[in-house]
């Protein structure tokens, strides 16, 4: 059975020196601990190629990718500091992606606005 998808995804890319990409890859633990106890949250993982690092992660709404900016600030802090953040994608309904255009901003995300989609139950 498929529902209409309205996932929330926000799609960071960093560039992490080769002298940075333990530690970064450490600090994966530390985002996924503080990930699981989201309400919102319906998939997360970082993934990489080479020295690029993806965090794949999906919201069921704009207020959960903001808490979770909120909860991961610590985190992200030390992130930022090992690492260039080298894109920034929020894929959102309308009206979710307006609700995030002011709060995102000063990051400087390329927003898209999901028209149509499935997700399986």
């Amino acid at each position: 059975m498929f529902t209409p998808d309205t996932c929330c995804t926000l799609v960071p890319y960093f560039e992490v020196p080769a002298e940075n990409l333990a530690a970064f890859k450490a600090l994966g633990a530390q985002f996924l601990d503080k990930t699981r106890n989201e309400a919102d949250c319906m998939h997360y993982a970082f993934s990489f190629s080479g020295n690029i690092a993806h965090c794949r992660e999906g919201y069921a709404s704009a207020e959960g990718i903001l808490a979770h900016l909120d909860n991961v600030a610590e985190p992200l802090g030390e992130a930022l500091k090992l690492a260039k953040l080298i894109r920034l994608e929020v894929h959102a309904p309308a009206a979710e992606v307006e609700k995030l255009k002011a709060p995102l901003a000063a990051l400087s995300p390329q927003f898209f606005v999901l028209e149509a989609g499935i997700r399986r139950q």
